[in-house]
């Protein structure tokens, strides 16, 4: 596992600071622009939800970005949060090393 130093960003910390304060926009006025409650919007940036799929496609129509954009930073926010935590769980697995050249590319 990789080693992290700063903490992880949320995608709605990217949402407030880098779209909406920037553009001038509320939470409630790009809720409505997406067609979704403001809770959902509110929520996000104030990094209680995820994004999900649902929210990274209104997202990226909007801000004209893709939806992998806004799913990477969620999957990336989510591996480096629970690193921490299964970190004792996953140094205790092997790694597999196979004992020939061939053993590799066996599926069991």
């Amino acid at each position: 596992m990789s080693a992290h130093f700063a903490p992880p960003i949320h995608p709605g910390e990217i949402l407030r600071e880098e779209y909406l304060i920037p553009l001038g926009l509320k939470p409630y006025t790009l809720a409505k622009k997406l067609h979704v409650p403001r809770t959902r919007i509110e929520r996000l940036v104030a990094e209680q939800t995820p994004v999900t799929p649902d929210t990274a496609l209104r997202l990226a129509k909007f801000f004209d970005t893709t939806a992998q954009f806004w799913m990477n930073m969620q999957a990336a926010y989510d591996l480096q949060t629970i690193e921490g935590a299964l970190r004792d769980a996953i140094d205790d697995i092997e790694t597999f090393e196979p004992n020939n050249p061939g053993e590799a590319r066996r599926v069991a």
